[in-house]
């Protein structure tokens, strides 16, 4: 089953609505194959899915791919603002992209409630995976 995500995901995107110029963007933890893994997500402040990205490990790493990815599909603008938690992985990331490719004027804010959309988020997730005790591979 997880050989046809790619094929989903690619043909999904093009339908996909513009999002406005505010990422909300934080991370919750799900269960694969019985082991606890990162579930990376964004949206913007409407309450959108801006992208999501699973991720064994909560690092520096995982955040640059999680927002490489998010910022190369077409139908994500640029954001002017992301607001993220008190992970201390989230800054020195984002600077990182930065200097790579994003603009200089993105604001990063590390403000506890305006987080709360998406926080409010991870618990239909939640309600959605714990019945079926996780996801049962890493790949889909």
């Amino acid at each position: 089953m997880h050989q046809y995500s790619p094929k989903i995901e690619k043909k999904v995107r093009k339908y996909l609505k513009p999002n406005n110029d505010s990422w909300r963007v934080d991370e919750t933890y799900v269960k694969v194959k019985g082991k606890w893994k990162y579930l990376y997500r964004a949206v913007d402040s409407n309450g959108d899915t801006i992208d999501f990205m699973l991720s064994a490990k909560r690092d520096q790493k995982a955040v640059k791919r999680f927002f490489k990815k998010a910022l190369s599909s077409n139908h994500n603008q640029i954001p002017r603002v992301i607001t993220v938690d008190k992970n201390p992985a989230y800054p020195p990331a984002i600077d990182k992209l930065k200097n790579d490719k994003l603009p200089i004027n993105i604001g990063i804010r590390q403000i506890k409630y305006l987080d709360n959309i998406i926080e409010q988020d991870h618990r239909s997730i939640k309600r959605i995976v714990n019945p079926m005790l996780g996801f049962q591979s890493f790949q889909s």
